[in-house]
């Protein structure tokens, strides 16, 4: 049956991980395809054309695989290539990410009501997120771009990929990265891209202040629910789903082992 394929997801590496981590939360009776493209990431330092090719090949994949729908687990995907997709495949269901802008301006707005410093949002991203055209029309429509601060984040995927997530190449590049902001100036972190969030605890020790995190991933899952409900595809019983990993590196070992330290349950 339709409903019982499982759900696809991609992304340029590792990063998507994060999101699958919120699908297994949401929709834990549901199978599971992550396709990673670690052999072309980053793909926040590719041109559109190119991203808009990979993502194509990407989705074939997860099509072969017989998905029921597909989640652009990357930020920069999305926005070079998800209208592409959705022109191409009308008829699929294609959930995209999108940077937690809305929720921080909320969070900011409440803060100042009991707060009159005047704190701004940090967003971390790829190059090619900071520039695309797709976040500053989330800036635009939830906030004022006075509010906001754009932080071009590419050494995070590269160092992420190498499998130096927990380093001290990347504390020492968080550190030097967020020089600007040592200040008490942010009031939180939107991170835009999927690889971020596996690195917050690191660029909150890189800030002598406590902030807020923010990042797409559970706003996708919820909307994966709801997509899949509106065509009456949701996967029936309570058994557990199962999850299938796969990677255009032909060494997936960085991704297996990457995914059961993240992924998993921490037996107790």
């Amino acid at each position: 049956m339709e409903k019982d394929k499982a759900i696809g997801i991609f992304d340029s590496g590792l990063g998507g991980l994060s999101v699958l981590r919120n699908l297994k939360q949401e929709l834990p009776g549901e199978d599971f395809i992550f396709y990673g493209d670690q052999k072309h990431a980053p793909y926040g330092e590719k041109s559109e054309e190119d991203v808009r090719s990979l993502s194509l090949s990407a989705y074939r994949f997860l099509q072969e695989k017989g998905v029921k729908a597909t989640v652009i687990a990357c930020n920069t995907a999305t926005s070079a290539a998800a209208p592409y997709l959705r022109e191409l495949f009308p008829e699929d269901i294609i959930i995209g990410m999108e940077p937690a802008v809305k929720p921080a301006v909320e969070a900011l707005q409440d803060e100042s009501k009991s707060d009159k410093t005047k704190k701004k949002i940090l967003i971390m991203a790829t190059e090619h997120t900071i520039q695309g055209e797709r976040l500053h029309q989330l800036i635009s429509r939830f906030g004022a771009p006075s509010q906001f601060l754009l932080l071009p984040s590419p050494g995070i995927v590269r160092l992420l990929e190498a499998g130096k997530g927990d380093s001290p190449e990347m504390e020492d590049y968080l550190h030097q990265l967020l020089l600007p902001y040592q200040k008490e100036a942010i009031s939180s972190i939107v991170l835009g891209c999927t690889h971020f969030p596996f690195v917050k605890e690191q660029i909150q020790k890189a800030l002598p202040y406590p902030v807020q995190f923010f990042d797409g991933a559970e706003g996708t899952a919820k909307e994966t629910r709801h997509r899949l409900e509106e065509r009456g595809l949701l996967k029936e019983g309570v058994q557990k789903g199962e999850v299938g990993l796969f990677s255009s590196n032909e060494d997936s070992s960085l991704m297996e082992t990457f995914y059961r330290k993240n992924c998993l349950p921490r037996s107790r």
